[in-house]
């Protein structure tokens, strides 16, 4: 028992004297150490004690794209904690190509009931999507958040990372270090987040006095094969520092660089963006833009128990500011 103790301790970073308080129900423990005690005892393979197991107050359905971007199960699993703390137990729902479909999906959230949905990156992103479905959602009376993709034809509210931002962190970095060809590596322009990126490239490139008429982006998709077929081509032009819509873009882009004989950062300097789990760990170890999940998810749930509770909530995109992560894989021009 007391190894036990002294292991859950070390994971949730508290005494065992507060574990033994948890474990045993007793008062004196804030709610997020309370979590992190929770949070450890499953890390660890422990059987919760049946007194510490809280019954549910309701379902709230989690719509995510495919979990193969290793950001969104970084959404998942922080909203997911967020929800467990108020007591709903989230119903998760993620998207594959030629899986189940979001709308389906949908159908089966409101067959079981549920006090809510939370959709990440979802259909409502992409600008060429029938937005008919979230109407018809919210004339239903399901409260419901949305998360990056912000557009105002949805009566709902919004929380997002500020893309623009990103990209200047990015490119004064860059520019910084001394370059003077930057490119963009972005994923399909019909997703508000790409847009955004876009718009807030060219606005970066003039103001930095970048803006010689020439391409600086190239467009495919938010994989690694889709980084490596922008990056290929914006280094064929000449470009020694890319700018990535993903953290997945930016490990393409690396490999494009090391197809060409060219060396990272050396002689090209990559910028990811997500700050995805592992991405410290990656050769060299990569230079992101981090977006706020934590932040992000914690609003996401606020807004939506508060709708829950009857209240009326903003429909005012909520904006986050992101942050740079400098690491190995950006360098100065020699």
């Amino acid at each position: 028992m007391q190894t036990r103790l002294a292991d859950i301790a070390q994971q949730a970073q508290v005494s065992t004297a507060t574990v033994s308080r948890v474990l045993n129900g007793r008062p004196g423990v804030s709610g997020a150490t309370r979590q992190a005690v929770l949070a450890a005892l499953d890390l660890l393979g422990f059987e919760r004690p049946a007194a510490l197991t809280t019954k549910s107050v309701g379902l709230v359905g989690l719509v995510v794209p495919e979990l193969t971007n290793p950001v969104f199960p970084a959404f998942a699993d922080a909203i997911e904690r967020r929800l467990s703390e108020a007591r709903f137990t989230p119903l998760l729902c993620t998207q594959a190509p030629g899986g189940t479909t979001e709308d389906r999906y949908v159908e089966v959230l409101l067959d079981h009931a549920v006090n809510g949905i939370v959709f990440v990156s979802g259909l409502h992103a992409d600008t060429q999507a029938n937005l008919g479905r979230y109407h018809r959602l919210r004339n239903s009376g399901v409260p419901i958040v949305l998360v990056n993709g912000y557009t105002p034809e949805i009566d709902a509210p919004f929380v997002s990372t500020d893309d623009a931002a990103a990209v200047d962190l990015s490119v004064d970095h860059l520019v910084s270090l001394g370059h003077r060809r930057i490119g963009l590596a972005i994923g399909p322009e019909r997703y508000v987040p790409a847009r955004r990126k876009v718009a807030a490239f060219g606005a970066a490139l003039a103001r930095h006095g970048l803006d010689d008429g020439e391409v600086h982006v190239s467009t495919s998709l938010f994989t690694a094969e889709g980084g490596q077929a922008a990056a290929a081509e914006l280094l064929a032009t000449g470009h020694t520092a890319l700018v990535c819509g993903s953290d997945l873009m930016a490990f393409g882009a690396v490999r494009a660089a090391r197809s060409a004989g060219l060396r990272v950062p050396q002689d090209v300097s990559v910028v990811g963006y997500d700050d995805s789990p592992l991405v410290a760990f990656t050769d060299p170890p990569l230079t992101t833009v981090r977006q706020p999940v934590e932040a992000l998810c914690r609003a996401a749930v606020d807004v939506l128990l508060a709708q829950m509770r009857g209240e009326k909530a903003s429909r005012e995109e909520q904006l986050f500011a992101p942050e740079l992560v400098v690491r190995g894989s950006t360098g100065g021009r020699i």
